[in-house]
């Protein structure tokens, strides 16, 4: 019980990290945008520049200006070598990011009037940006400083020295001016925020993934411990039946009869059988891989494999292909056969009169692919494939064989397949990296 409750604190943490690692890449993706939100704001700011000087004609203090949009830039280019290599972007650093922007944006309306500048209604882009970007408390915060920086500016601030003859009126200019700070605002945020959307809807759809990841995995430890205890209890009965049987062989009345004889032989077969898979399912739930597995040579595994599922099951018809020509020494455990005769009992559920099982290998991959003459599979169950209780059997219970497939694959970090043959019948495939399997020659055993 303490390995498994062990398992169960493992895994959440492993999720936890996940979900951590799910939400740092949003997070990264939305650090993106305000550095390219920036270089907006700089072309903008070199555009307002030049309209104001060459054809306004106004006398802007360009040196104080240039100076705060060569910090903007060095600030950008640093910003963009950084989150280009790292991947982590918590909430703090968004919100240094933002506070820089306000910065500059309150150090350019200084010099050029204030609060009677109206590119001022920039703020408001900066407050809806951080209500989506940051956390409540950040937000508020955000809020807070633009207000104090409004107050500055309307107290504080170098007034724009208007040309005595100008042909343009100053209140048109504003009232233009208030225009196009409207169209920026809107097109900016409407650009951006479908950006930042996105961005969000994938983070929690990834997150929705890895929440149902996790439920199934938890389903899987529920369903190891009821039979790790299942086997625990039948452990008594069946040493019980054992040597009941063992007495029953030395008894003149059953060993003077060869039929009789026969049969107890045969009961006996099977409950050495019912042993051998209850000792596996203790040794999967009670030890590690490494301490549980078995060293043997790759096609041997699969030699034994083969002629241990096959001397057991009614089938008629079987096929068993190996493409390995390179002998590799191996460590396989129990959990690997049992995932291989999952596959095995159900394609011959639906094919008893043909079915194929062929191995091979690419690099660091190995192949194991099931091929059956049945009716192939449902779209819905292909849809669904290794979620529990996805099955076209309609008994209780059925679908698990592939749920315990999938999970098993996932855990020794290779994928299960399936799809439906053009000529008929279905075809599963399940790998694993050879990696996880292979012995090195001089490593430790």
């Amino acid at each position: 019980m303490a390995i498994n409750s062990d398992i169960v604190s493992i895994r959440q943490g492993a999720r936890a990290f996940d979900e951590l690692n799910v939400r740092n890449e949003t997070g990264h993706k939305n650090m993106l945008h305000l550095i390219h939100l920036r270089w907006l704001a700089v072309g903008g700011q070199i555009a307002t520049i030049l309209v104001a000087t060459w054809v306004l004609g106004i006398q802007l203090p360009l040196f104080n200006m240039l100076a705060v949009m060569v910090c903007l830039i060095a600030f950008n280019l640093g910003s963009h070598l950084r989150w280009h290599e790292e991947r982590v972007v918590s909430n703090r650093e968004l919100f240094l990011a933002m506070l820089v922007d306000i910065g500059s944006l309150t150090a350019q309306l200084y010099f050029t009037g204030g609060i009677n500048n109206p590119f001022v209604f920039l703020f408001l882009l900066q407050v809806i940006l951080s209500a989506v970007l940051l956390r409540t408390e950040s937000t508020w915060t955000v809020v807070f400083i633009t207000t104090v920086c409004l107050a500055f500016l309307s107290a504080f601030n170098e007034p724009l020295v208007w040309p005595l003859d100008s042909p343009y009126q100053l209140t048109d200019l504003y009232a233009t001016g208030l225009v196009i700070c409207f169209v920026l605002n809107a097109a900016l945020l409407v650009i951006f925020i479908t950006r930042i959307g996105r961005n969000l809807r994938a983070g929690y759809g990834a997150l929705a993934s890895l929440r149902q990841r996790a439920a199934e995995e938890e389903h899987i430890v529920r369903m190891g411990l009821l039979a790790s205890g299942a086997a625990h209890e039948l452990g008594t009965p069946l040493a019980t039946m054992s040597v009941v049987l063992g007495d029953w062989k030395h008894m003149p009345q059953f060993a003077n009869n060869p039929d009789m004889l026969e049969e107890l032989e045969e009961i006996e077969g099977q409950l050495l059988r019912c042993k051998s898979i209850v000792s596996g399912i203790l040794l999967s739930a009670g030890e590690t891989r490494g301490e549980s597995s078995s060293k043997t040579s790759l096609n041997d595994f699969f030699e034994d494999l083969v002629q241990e599922w096959e001397s057991s099951r009614p089938v008629q018809h079987f096929e068993y292909h190996n493409h390995i020509d390179q002998e590799l020494t191996v460590a396989f455990d129990s959990t690997v056969k049992q995932m291989v005769f999952n596959v095995l009992d159900n394609a011959l559920e639906v094919s008893p009169n043909g079915l194929r099982f062929e191995v091979s290998k690419d690099d660091d991959t190995l192949f194991m692919t099931v091929t059956d003459q049945g009716p192939g599979f449902q779209a819905d169950i292909l849809a669904q494939l290794g979620t529990p209780y996805n099955s076209s059997k309609g008994r209780p219970g059925g679908g698990l064989g592939l749920f315990l497939v999938m999970n098993v694959a996932r855990t020794l970090g290779g994928t299960l397949e399936a799809r439906n043959c053009e000529g008929g019948g279905a075809q599963v495939r399940m790998t694993l990296p050879l990696s996880s399997l292979v012995l090195q020659e001089n490593g430790p055993e």
